[in-house]
């Protein structure tokens, strides 16, 4: 039965999946991605939970540079679900410190609470039911509880966690291969699936304990009037996890091993893992023509990714970016992330081709003070009524008919025709029609960046 569970859920759906790169980037990140499925691995999390919990309960938590995609993802499964915005991405402590003072204020009981990752595979829905309904007793008895992986291999990415007689003895972060190999050998231990459950009162004397800083700050903020996170005051909290903050610290932990599968998509190892394999081991994705490569994964968003002899290898094309590396080096792949941001280039930050839910849009060329655009709106969508403090724009229609409204007149354009909007004017494109409109954007500015956008009306849910 859908939602039967009188707790409460936070979805922690921040992060930037940078170990995913090139796939995944800093705007379009793992957990909003369609990996597997249809739905995005966010969607697919609030699913899962919404069959324990009604979606009334569940509190999904992001920066604000995602917001409107988490809110228009979630939007289309329930019209019940709540998104908190975090002004700046301060890690899980102060996001799980954070939601969890929120749903205090409203509601006046002593709420437990499932904390779950947004980028998570679990197929058996009910082998997982029944563990959280397992921990739900340790809970309510006062506990933190962990939810545990038995480690079927010596993954280094995973933290792990000794447990004896379903009490938490010691967390160790992600170590060593030969230590990892000690764990899996002595037993008792498991991967930290990053999934938790407590009281609100719980939780909250655990950062009184644990985080002070967090615990006075975050009992500084209202959500009585309004559900906005102030920037100021957010900003003033560390940058640290739940784990580093409460859970290695504590000695009131219980250990609820996971009774279902379980996938944490956080690297290209573990995408290979998940996936099946042909006769030499191979996870083959997209237009792939292989000779004799054994055990490597090859993934191609759109060319002709050719490989010949191979062994353990990752080889990742997308439109803008390939990544080639050992398997055994897939969790430096967050190094070039950073690096690509501290030098500023794009290839961290989005793909060249976005998806959003009226069409997409593929960045043609860029240079400074201009990016130009090809747009597709798809039939009976439309842009949202927006503006642009730092950019004009020039709109050329290839194809379909374009419905322009600008400061409030509608400028209907055929093949050929064009317009200027004006920077700060209020406008919005439109297609109302069956056929496809495509258009160039030619965007001219001091400051080129997809958060250069008001909305004042929005479809899709994301004012």
């Amino acid at each position: 039965m859908r939602g039967t569970c009188c707790m409460y859920s936070i979805i922690l759906a921040g992060g930037s999946g940078s170990r995913l790169w090139p796939l995944s980037r800093e705007m379009c990140p793992k957990q909003l991605i369609n990996i597997q499925n249809k739905n995005s691995l966010l969607q697919e999390t609030f699913k899962r939970i919404a069959d324990i919990i009604p979606p009334e309960k569940i509190v999904s938590i992001t920066n604000t540079k995602h917001y409107s995609n988490v809110k228009y993802q979630l939007s289309s499964l329930s019209s019940d679900t709540k998104v908190l915005s975090e002004p700046i991405a301060k890690n899980t402590a102060p996001a799980v410190a954070i939601s969890v003072k929120y749903i205090m204020s409203k509601t006046n009981n002593d709420e437990i609470i499932l904390v779950a990752p947004s980028d998570h595979i679990i197929e058996n829905t009910d082998a997982f039911r029944k563990s959280v309904l397992k921990a739900e007793e340790l809970a309510k008895q006062g506990y933190i509880v962990t939810f545990g992986v038995t480690p079927d291999y010596p993954e280094t990415g995973f933290g792990y966690i000794k447990s004896e007689n379903g009490k938490v003895q010691k967390f160790v972060e992600k170590p060593e291969k030969s230590k990892a190999e000690e764990f899996i050998k002595e037993g008792g231990w498991y991967w930290n699936s990053g999934i938790f459950m407590f009281k609100a009162s719980t939780i909250m004397n655990a950062f009184k304990t644990y985080a002070e800083d967090i615990y006075n700050k975050v009992n500084e903020f209202d959500f009585s009037k309004n559900d906005e996170i102030p920037f100021i005051e957010f900003d003033k909290l560390p940058n640290i996890s739940i784990d580093y903050a409460i859970m290695e610290k504590s000695n009131n932990l219980a250990l609820v091993e996971l009774e279902s599968d379980w996938k944490d998509i956080g690297s290209w190892q573990s995408l290979y893992d998940t996936n099946d394999k042909d006769e030499n081991g191979n996870v083959k994705v997209g237009h792939i023509l292989d000779i004799d490569s054994k055990n490597s994964f090859m993934y191609s968003s759109s060319k002709l990714v050719a490989s010949i002899g191979l062994e353990d290898t990752v080889v990742v094309e997308t439109e803008d970016a390939i990544l080639a590396c050992k398997r055994d080096r897939v969790q430096d792949v967050k190094q070039v992330f950073e690096t690509l941001k501290q030098q500023h280039d794009d290839t961290h930050l989005v793909h060249k081709t976005m998806y959003r839910p009226w069409g997409f849009y593929t960045v043609l060329a860029q240079g400074n003070g201009f990016l130009t655009k090809m747009i597709q709106v798809n039939p009976g969508q439309k842009l949202s009524i927006q503006s642009h403090n730092h950019r004009s724009e020039h709109w050329v229609v290839l194809s379909g008919l374009a419905k322009v409204v600008l400061e409030g007149k509608d400028i209907i354009l055929s093949p050929g025709h064009s317009v200027d909007i004006p920077v700060k004017a209020i406008h919005s494109l439109q297609n109302p029609y069956e056929e496809e409109l495509k258009i160039i954007e030619v965007q001219k500015g001091d400051l080129l960046i997809e958060e250069d956008i008001i909305r004042y009306e929005d479809m899709y849910g994301r004012v």
